[in-house]
């Protein structure tokens, strides 16, 4: 195709080049048509999916990931990389110790990430049309990311603070639900939420870098915006690692106030519970200096790159499945009576 410098010329070349001999949408355009016409349903299903699959995966670099954000762990739970850490975890603990806390983990992505995802794709509609006309705007991501992440993290926080503490060395919960009853009676219900304000501070920018990073890349890779599964893997990839990099202080603090390290804790002469942003920020500090606040990242995107790269491309397949079995349903018409 010839490029041309007058736009409404070259819109039209485009549009004649994505349409067969008979004037019907070629295959490769169907899929950027997809987006606008999926329904709520689709987005959440496809959001379900994906988040489950997502946070299944990469599982049991998730629990390393906790243990090395100790800030004062135990002697027998000090590692030096990933690989160490999942080799003594299974070697001391069992084949299975580094899953534990997985089924409530299933139990909250579900949901939660059906409202994340449809929630991100009406929001973004809704303010490209606003901003850029329908067409691509960073701002309009970034923004529907953050919105998407207050919905997300409404459902996922108390299923983050039971799996934390059960990733935990040593952790004295036999199972999920002593995990849950046990906090309720000991902490109270607030328990559940202590992280809360700490986990949108951290995931609020982190969804805006890790959206505008993914739009971004999606430009780029793959400009028609047509199902091609390998930059949507890429692209989920280079977001998880960019925005997990940069949010890790931000996850050090949540993690110190989700598990209340009674070790860390005792050595400052903290009596209770920490709560609280600017207390978790004073506690790292104290406890470890600068370095603290990047205990664990190499965990981190190790977890995060193949997690956002699965979660993208699960979605975005589940998307386009969907969504082209209902247009599939739509051209066939109503059953004959």
């Amino acid at each position: 195709m010839e490029w041309r410098s007058d736009p409404v010329a070259a819109a039209l070349e485009m549009s004649e080049s994505s349409e067969g001999r008979d004037g019907e949408p070629s295959e490769a355009d169907g899929y950027e048509s997809l987006p606008p016409t999926a329904s709520l349903a689709t987005h959440m299903t496809a959001g379900a999916v994906a988040g489950i699959l997502e946070h299944s995966v990469m599982y049991p670099v998730d629990s390393v990931k906790t243990r090395m954000q100790s800030l004062q762990p135990d002697p027998k739970a000090q590692y030096r990389s990933v690989l160490e850490a999942l080799r003594r975890m299974v070697h001391a603990e069992g084949l299975l110790r580094p899953l534990r806390g997985l089924n409530v983990t299933m139990l909250g992505a579900g949901p939660a990430h059906a409202l994340y995802f449809a929630c991100y794709e009406r929001v973004k509609c809704s303010l490209s049309t606003i901003i850029q006309n329908g067409g691509n705007s960073h701002v309009a991501n970034g923004i529907a990311g953050s919105v998407a992440t207050v919905l997300h993290d409404a459902v996922m926080n108390p299923a983050e603070v039971v799996k934390q503490r059960m990733q935990m060395y040593n952790s004295p919960y036999r199972g999920l639900w002593h995990c849950v009853t046990t906090v309720h009676r000991t902490e109270g219900l607030a328990a559940f939420y202590r992280s809360y304000s700490t986990q949108l501070t951290m995931n609020i920018p982190f969804q805006a870098i890790h959206f505008i990073t993914y739009e971004f890349m999606q430009e780029r890779l793959n400009p028609q915006r047509q199902y091609q599964p390998q930059t949507h893997i890429v692209s989920g990839a280079l977001a998880g690692a960019v925005s997990a990099a940069a949010t890790t202080p931000l996850d050090v603090c949540k993690t110190l106030l989700n598990t209340q390290e009674n070790v860390a804790l005792s050595s400052l002469n903290i009596s209770g519970h920490l709560t609280g942003m600017a207390n978790a920020f004073r506690t790292v500090y104290q406890l470890g200096g600068v370095p603290a606040f990047f205990k664990g990242v190499q965990a981190r995107i190790i977890y995060q790159m193949p997690s956002t790269a699965i979660a993208w491309s699960v979605y975005e397949f589940f998307k386009y499945f969907l969504t082209k079995h209902q247009q599939e349903r739509g051209r066939a018409g109503p059953a004959p009576t």
